[in-house]
């Protein structure tokens, strides 16, 4: 590890405000400031960005022969993430040497990926880390500063992998994850079972095992650097290089949805039957990029890990209608594993295999096939998560059971297409809904309620106090109406919807269930979009296209629809390049700090989810929630206290604090008084469920002026105040 000092000043670039990470509703990231500090100038050697390999040495702080051996990893890392783009680029070059007009436009192609000022090379893991950088000024953060960044289950979700590599041995933090009692004191969890945590697991393994190469061959990983802050503030160390541990984290994290570009070449290459549809695939996700994901934002989050996996699956279910199964397996378990969510997109996607089978495009043995394997990997996944039993009482897994056993039901000769199919359509419905609650109410699994919840208040004026938890945030909203799609992203839709259906049933389907679940969340664009950026490879199939005339037309009509795309994708891109900020919050900072210093190593706290994510990340106190809201007994937790927010009387919400175990409860005043809409603020969500103390002062409030004499305050700044809670009496206990 070396020190220097650096200071920075950002050149050639102006601050830019969020207007349009706002408009995209996946994003949702407070205490960031879209300023760089003062005093933060220079990045290393009185060059802002140093070029060539001395200046990459310099500023990793490697020897010669380090560097040389770093150079190659990354070249062949490099040349990995080129790999489909290269291949497809020449391929369609030489199918069509023989034309000099048909190569033309191909450069052409080649121009439109050119265009934007930081697109060439279009190295999707590049684009990401710049994004990433540019928001967050990442590099030029303190750890501290570093772990505040990862807000709400993001931190959560770190703070394991901190565990891990800060465990004296690989074994040892593994056994602090599977027997963890901070984060639901005085609760000890298998932290593994329930919060999907393998890709920490292994990135943390990765990590001490690199760590610990490097740190045998004597090779640094790192260079540290002393941050002149400004603004009166302390300078602080920050640390760049893959030795240090937010910073492989995220890379890696960057490098598995870079390879998933190959995966998007292919994919749509594939399914179009032309290389040139794995260029528009590449071309419409990046220019919708915005609208197709937020790792560049929110790199801890599940999906970031899951997301990649299915894109994999959905390709080898594409090519496994033939061959494969075990792969098809092994990207299933890969895609559930780090994601509690995976459950419900493998449920529309067995829906969608299963209407291709009653309409009669997919064979009843090829069906069984796929139904065991996911069935299979349902099972090992189970083992791997300890018997979470929110897998096995799942509407994905009773789905599976249902189908098995609709599918080799026939009716009578008489008996016609049209009825056969309804009846299996119903018997499947029916089968699974009641096969479900049947498995829950034997197991006694209540774990998913909030997900009927939810579902049942997107139909009806049901309400309780956790759906609206979900329903008051945008990203669990109704999907806006306003969307911004490239001209040519329904192109597809528009001109052979019909012989699209005929044709390709199951992605079909699947795109109008993945469309479904859009209109219903919003935060599941996710899905949609990139699997729209997709389909419309399937402008380049001549099979669907043949009407346009001979090869060369449906290339140039393909060229024309690509150039009117990219008027919107680029302009799409430079909104994003020109978000330029810096992450700041000095109010937790400081509150994290006193938390540090003045209060007992298992002095238990309980607040707002996402602070509380913090807290037990950067101080390691024991908390009493978390943000991770998947399960019944952590939701009634929350809810005890959260009743910090509602009407009710200091005394009561005491006892609920005592009673959990609580030394201090950290209040901020923007849970009591933020409101995104009528209705959704802390106290109204509240009015739900206590009726009788509607119209009261919301207690939040009283405390914020005086706290006692129910509770004592012990700090306090401009945004949070913490309270110290009595010990329990004899008579609660």
């Amino acid at each position: 590890e070396i020190m220097v000092a650096k200071n920075r000043k950002q050149t050639g670039k102006s601050p830019a405000t969020q207007t349009d990470r706002d408009r995209s509703p996946l994003v949702s990231l407070p205490g960031k400031s879209n300023v760089r500090r003062p005093g933060r100038e220079g990045k290393a050697f009185n060059s802002p960005h140093p070029n060539g390999l001395s200046g990459i040495r310099h500023k990793l702080g490697l020897t010669p022969s380090a560097a040389l051996k770093l150079g190659t990893a990354l070249f062949l890392g490099k040349l990995q993430g080129l790999a489909c783009y290269c291949s497809g680029w020449i391929s369609a070059l030489v199918s069509c040497s023989l034309s000099v007009t048909v190569f033309i436009t191909h450069t052409l192609l080649l121009c439109l990926l050119a265009l934007g000022s930081r697109i060439s090379p279009p190295v999707i893991r590049y684009h990401l880390s710049q994004l990433f950088e540019n928001d967050r000024h990442f590099s030029h953060l303190s750890n501290l500063e570093k772990e505040m960044a990862f807000r709400t289950e993001m931190g959560l979700y770190y703070s394991y992998y901190k565990t891990i590599i800060e465990a004296p041995s690989f074994l040892n933090g593994l056994h602090m994850v599977m027997n963890d009692n901070l984060t639901e004191y005085p609760l000890v969890i298998n932290t593994l079972k329930r919060f999907n945590l393998y890709p920490e697991v292994v990135l943390a393994s990765w990590y001490r095992m690199y760590t610990g190469v490097m740190g045998y061959f004597g090779i640094p990983t790192k260079m540290c650097w002393s941050i002149n802050r400004g603004e009166g503030l302390t300078p602080v160390d920050s640390c760049e290089g893959m030795g240090d541990p937010a910073y492989f984290y995220v890379a890696c994290v960057f490098l598995l949805n870079g390879l998933m570009m190959s995966l998007f070449c292919g994919y749509g290459a594939y399914l179009s039957g032309s290389r040139l549809g794995g260029i528009i695939t590449t071309l419409c996700f990046f220019f919708n990029h915005g609208e197709s994901t937020r790792v560049m934002w929110t790199p801890p989050l599940r999906e970031s890990f899951a997301y990649p996996f299915l894109v994999l699956q959905m390709l080898l279910l594409t090519y496994i209608l033939r061959t494969a199964m075990v792969a098809l397996g092994i990207s299933n378990l890969c895609f559930m594993l780090p994601w509690q969510f995976a459950q419900f997109v493998l449920l529309t996607q067995v829906a969608s295999l299963f209407a291709s089978y009653i309409l009669g495009y997919l064979a009843a043995a090829k069906m069984q096939s796929i139904l065991v394997t996911h069935m299979i990997t349902l099972g090992v996944c189970f083992i791997l998560m300890f018997g979470n039993s929110m897998l096995l009482t799942s509407f994905y897994a009773s789905s599976l059971v249902s189908i098995w056993f609709c599918v080799p039901v026939s009716l009578p000769m008489f008996a016609s297409f049209f009825l056969l199919q309804v009846m299996q359509g119903l018997a499947w419905v029916g089968s699974t809904v009641l096969l479900k609650f049947l498995l829950s109410t034997i197991l006694g699994a209540s774990d998913d309620a909030h997900i009927s919840g939810l579902i049942k208040s997107k139909f009806t004026s049901y309400n309780d106090f956790h759906t609206l938890m979900y329903t008051c945030a945008a990203e669990f909203d109704f999907m806006e109406l306003e969307v911004r799609p490239s001209p040519a992203r329904f192109y597809f839709v528009l001109k052979r919807y019909h012989s699209l259906v005929l044709k390709l049933v199951y992605h079909s389907l699947q795109l109008v269930a993945f469309a479904v679940l859009a209109i219903l969340i919003m935060r599941l664009k996710l899905f949609l979009t990139p699997h729209m950026c997709i389909m419309a490879s399937l402008i380049c199939s001549r099979q669907l296209f043949s009407w346009i005339g001979e090869k060369f037309k449906h290339q140039v009509t393909v060229v024309v629809i690509m150039a009117i795309m990219a008027v919107q994708g680029v302009a799409n891109l430079q909104a994003q390049w020109a978000i330029i900020g810096e992450f700041s919050n000095l109010p937790q900072e400081e509150l994290l700090d006193w938390i540090q210093d003045n209060t007992r190593p298992n002095a238990v706290f309980a607040g707002a989810m996402p602070t509380m994510a913090s807290v037990k990340l950067s101080t390691g106190r024991p908390i009493v929630n978390h943000p991770h809201y998947e399960d019944a007994g952590l939701r009634d937790r929350t809810k005890l206290v959260y009743s910090m927010y509602s009407r009710m009387s200091g005394e009561t919400v005491k006892k609920n604090l005592m009673k959990l175990g609580v030394d201090f409860f950290v209040l901020e005043d923007s849970w009591c008084t933020r409101r995104t809409r009528p209705g959704c603020s802390m106290p109204e969500i509240w009015d739900i469920e206590d009726p009788q103390n509607v119209g009261k002062i919301p207690l939040c409030t009283h405390m914020s002026r005086n706290s006692r004499p129910h509770f004592t305050t012990v700090f306090s700044n401009d945004i949070y105040k913490v309270l110290k809670v009595p010990k329990v009496t004899k008579d609660l206990r």
